[in-house]
């Protein structure tokens, strides 16, 4: 079992994370992925990853900081090169919903991160909010590269993951899942195929039912999975393998 997707650097999880390896260890986790959203995110990422043996790191900049950190991809490529646990670039992409950040800093600062992960030969981690056209047209212009795409805590449309899969997309499902108003989620998860299919916690944050209210961690994604291989119609067992073989080969092939 692998979380593709957590904030280790953020509170809670920072302030008690032997705890929280420990308990992620006790449930089968083999490997945390903690995401960068911005420099002194990816300056703490660095220390977690030595941390301990399951935890790998990220580079990138949340579309929500791109008015301030505004970073070209030969500064994305230096961060990364240097250090063998950092295994992708991002989150990066577009967030249309809450415009925190200027659309054209957003689209700019999502094509040098596309641009590093091709250069890098390593997957780009897309947060996409109220902005697929845009995502998806940005994406396919760079498709013909063999860009790695993975889509973290997937929620949108039926019809924007179908244009998805065609670009040889992976997706990561959250706890949002496990949502009584999610059936539109889960009905798409049913139609993307098990070989790209990841699923993550983006912990601390979206915990999955029945831990509503409480600060997420690692060691919940077993509630995602569950659900999600209930959406599948099979096994937790045979979901468990198969997202992790899917993230191995994602980051590591």
């Amino acid at each position: 079992m692998i979380d593709s997707h957590c904030h280790l650097d953020h509170s809670p999880l920072k302030d008690n994370l032997d705890e929280v390896i420990s308990r992620s260890k006790d449930i089968g986790i083999e490997k945390l992925l903690t995401i960068s959203t911005n420099i002194k995110s990816f300056e703490n990422i660095i220390k977690l990853v030595e941390k301990d043996a399951i935890i790998f790191g990220t580079f990138g900049i949340h579309p929500h900081e791109t008015d301030k950190e505004l970073i070209s991809k030969v500064d994305i490529v230096k961060k990364i090169m240097f250090n063998d646990k950092i295994i992708g670039v991002g989150e990066t992409g577009l967030d249309f919903y809450y415009n925190n950040s200027n659309k054209n800093n957003q689209i700019l600062s999502f094509k040098n991160h596309i641009e590093a992960a091709l250069e890098l030969e390593m997957p780009v981690i897309v947060h996409s909010r109220n902005a697929e056209e845009e995502t998806y047209e940005i994406l396919k212009d760079y498709s013909y590269d063999k860009l790695k795409i993975l889509m973290h805590c997937y929620t949108g449309s039926r019809a924007f993951a179908e244009k998805l899969m065609k670009l040889n997309a992976y997706f990561s499902a959250s706890g949002i899942i496990t949502f009584k108003n999610s059936l539109e989620l889960q009905n798409t998860f049913k139609i993307i195929p098990g070989e790209k299919l990841l699923i993550e916690t983006d912990s601390p944050f979206l915990s999955p039912v029945p831990m509503r209210g409480k600060k997420n961690e690692p060691s919940y994604i077993k509630f995602t999975l569950e659900k999600l291989a209930e959406i599948k119609n099979i096994s937790t067992k045979h979901l468990d393998s198969l997202t992790t073989k899917n993230f191995e080969k994602l980051f590591f092939n």
